[in-house]
């Protein structure tokens, strides 16, 4: 809780309105519902006000009133973000960055982007096309997330292997403190190494060290056509040979390289058009890959003929190659079909990293585990295995009476021996700060806090996150 009384709000609610406008300050019933929680589906909570600054110089008015007066407050994107990192108190203020939005500059030399952070990842995405170039990250939210969101919880998405992560597309960056001092470094310059590299310190802290009001963005060279290819293999060993053996003929022009087990797969291809597997038999694991090079008049016979080889060999057992685009979007549909579960399900969604070749193991481990538990349970694996990334879904409905937090601990500790990542590309939000312990020693969380003191000393901005 804030400890800011409702007269404390109620005046500070009446200055903001001063410096916003009534149209940038909503109450009451004004507030739209998804403001109120994410895609976990965490508890809905209507936040005292909700925020709409149109610009970098409102952010920091904005700010210094509520951090003078020891009011809470809560930065959100798009709302599409899986542990509670964004979701505000009855007694907080949240802050959207929605009408913050726009692509300020495509610098064509310096092949950069100059973007406002609440602009989404698709329309950042479709500015860096239209000027002839690709920008680096992809995930399915594309269209709902925003560009602040995705630094601040350092998005991963489906082209980590071939661009990096959120962190890795970023030379500038724009930040406002608790105070309303603006840090701005909006360098174009991959050279700058004039002390600390403060921009480092906002990308990944979900909003608790300053809000991210705008960014400069590396952009890439356009990829050729996206060659994209769906094989059946006989164990997780062959999908790790398979991804060196790519990964070795055609370096980072594997794209992607998504791992999904039966469990998974079967729940995605029944949410497609045909409802049916485009094989004709069932297979212990799947692997959807894409291959995308500079040359833009490959048609993919190479990657087409390295696939063939491995079906000679024994390497994969079968393969569904993608003719078109919508065949590739049809293959992409099974993979994306997270975005139903919270609609299907009450998801209890992990988001783990551990060394690759442990993927596997773990994931047979920690399925015997929950049904020897839970033998009622319903599991499903999935993942990102080119950069060390593992997904894995509990239908909390297949365990009624179960509570989430029981679930999440027993699964974490499974996870410890492995020397594993409690949060791969999700952020640690709300529903991961209890865990964190198991992937930070007692030391670096300390020099988090001593951050976290010395960047919000009042201790105003998204409070009870991370740490």
């Amino acid at each position: 809780m804030s400890g800011a009384s409702s007269v404390v709000l109620e005046r500070v609610i009446s200055a903001l309105r001063e410096v916003l406008g009534d149209d940038g300050v909503r109450t009451g019933d004004a507030i739209p519902a998804h403001a109120m929680t994410d895609w976990t589906g965490y508890t809905p909570t209507r936040p005292a006000a909700l925020l709409l600054p149109r610009s970098t110089d409102e952010v920091a008015r904005a700010l210094a009133l509520c951090n003078e007066a020891g009011v809470h407050v809560v930065p959100q994107g798009g709302m599409t973000g899986l542990a509670g990192g964004a979701i505000a108190a009855a007694d907080e203020i949240a802050l959207s960055l929605a009408r913050f939005a726009g692509i300020d500059e495509i610098d064509m030399a310096s092949a950069t982007m100059t973007v406002r952070a609440g602009t989404t990842l698709q329309v950042a995405q479709e500015a860096a096309s239209a000027a002839g170039f690709e920008l680096g990250l992809d995930l399915g939210a594309r269209g709902s997330c925003q560009i602040g969101g995705n630094l601040a919880t350092n998005a991963g998405g489906n082209r980590v292997i071939q661009s990096g992560t959120a962190r890795d597309q970023v030379l500038g960056l724009e930040a406002v403190l608790a105070s309303g001092a603006v840090l701005s470094s909006m360098t174009k310059m991959t050279k700058n190494n004039t002390g600390y590299d403060l921009k480092q310190l906002f990308i990944g802290s979900e909003g608790t060290l300053g809000i991210i009001t705008r960014a400069v963005l590396r952009l890439h060279p356009p990829r050729g056509i996206r060659h994209t290819a769906l094989v059946a293999l006989d164990d997780y060993d062959a999908a790790v040979k398979l991804l060196r053996t790519l990964s070795a003929r055609f370096g980072n022009d594997i794209g992607a390289f998504e791992i999904m087990w039966p469990d998974f797969f079967g729940f995605g291809v029944a949410l497609t058009a045909q409802a049916r597997s485009p094989f004709a038999q069932a297979h212990p694991l799947y692997a959807l890959i894409e291959h995308a090079g500079l040359d833009t008049n490959d048609q993919g016979e190479a990657f087409f003929a390295a696939l063939a080889h491995a079906l000679d060999t024994g390497l994969v057992r079968d393969a569904i190659l993608a003719q078109s685009v919508a065949d590739a979007r049809a293959l992409w549909a099974v993979r994306e079909c997270t975005a139903e579960f919270p609609s299907r399900m009450d998801p209890v969604n992990f988001d783990v990293s551990l060394p690759i070749g442990s993927i596997g193991e773990f994931v047979d481990k920690c399925r015997a585990a929950l049904d020897a538990r839970w033998p009622s349970n319903r599991s499903y694996y999935f993942g990102h295995i080119g950069d060390s990334n593992l997904h894995v879904t509990v239908d909390g409905r297949s365990v009624p009476d179960v509570a989430h937090e029981d679930i999440y601990a027993f699964v974490y500790d499974m996870l410890q021996p492995y020397g594993g990542s409690v949060s791969a590309e999700h952020g640690i939000g709300l529903l991961k700060r209890a865990y964190l312990p198991l992937s930070r020693s007692p030391d670096e969380l300390a020099a988090m806090r001593a951050i976290k003191a010395a960047l919000d000393p009042k201790g105003v901005l998204n409070p009870g996150k991370v740490i």
